[in-house]
């Protein structure tokens, strides 16, 4: 009550909901539907503000100066990303673009501050989530510079099922190109294809109106 009387909007009472805050509209943040290919930023564009994934995947991607475009994480529900903005960057390092049809919350760098200062229940959460990802940065670095083009796609396919996460596999992922497969494991379209291929007479993926992956190819992962 004592938060209420000194002017705290309901959203940054007591009961404070993180996941509730970032369902709704409000004083600095916004929800939007984006189509799939569609941009949500570019490099170079002002970062003035964090986006939150409600539904949907988002690629991030940056183009070097000889015009090489590199894939560098695919994120999705529950994930944060443009948070660099919050450490002083005044322009976007990479783009983003929607993978399928995405609902996007974008919260200004301001409001972003406010509720992070005011709520500690948020601010764990942020915090869970940028551990989450420097953990999943260092995770890919030890995958580009140990292991096979072969495992490194099925360590893709796998974390685009959300296997490892919390709560239940998706199993069939949304559609992906060969070359985007390829710009994320660093490995041509070719090579992607024949591994796609190995996996399906394998059984460990099946095209059902889909790509459908299934946990037997953890199996590919684990194998010295």
């Amino acid at each position: 009550m004592a938060r209420r009387k000194a002017g705290i909007k309901p959203e940054l009472a007591d009961d404070f909901d993180p996941r509730r805050f970032l369902a709704q509209v409000g004083r600095g943040r916004s929800v939007a539907k984006i189509l799939p290919n569609n941009r949500i930023f570019a490099q170079g564009d002002p970062a003035n503000a964090v986006f939150y994934i409600q539904a949907g995947q988002v690629k991030l991607t940056v183009v070097s100066r000889h015009g090489k475009e590199a894939v560098i994480a695919i994120l999705g529900a529950g994930d944060f990303f443009g948070e660099g903005c919050l450490a002083g960057q005044q322009i976007r390092m990479a783009s983003a673009a929607a993978m399928s049809e995405c609902s996007i919350v974008r919260l200004e760098k301001a409001a972003l501050m406010r509720v992070l200062r005011q709520e500690p229940a948020f601010a764990e959460m942020f915090l869970m989530h940028v551990l989450s990802r420097n953990i999943r940065f260092e995770a890919d670095l030890v995958d580009q510079l140990f292991n096979s083009s072969e495992k490194r796609l099925a360590r893709v396919l796998l974390l685009l099922a959300n296997f490892g996460k919390a709560g239940e596999p998706q199993t069939v992922i949304p559609k992906i190109s060969q070359e985007t497969l390829a710009e994320i494991i660093g490995t041509t379209r070719s090579r992607v294809s024949f591994f796609m291929n190995r996996f399906r007479k394998m059984g460990f993926i099946h095209y059902n109106g889909g790509l459908e992956v299934h946990s037997s190819l953890l199996n590919v992962v684990l194998h010295d």
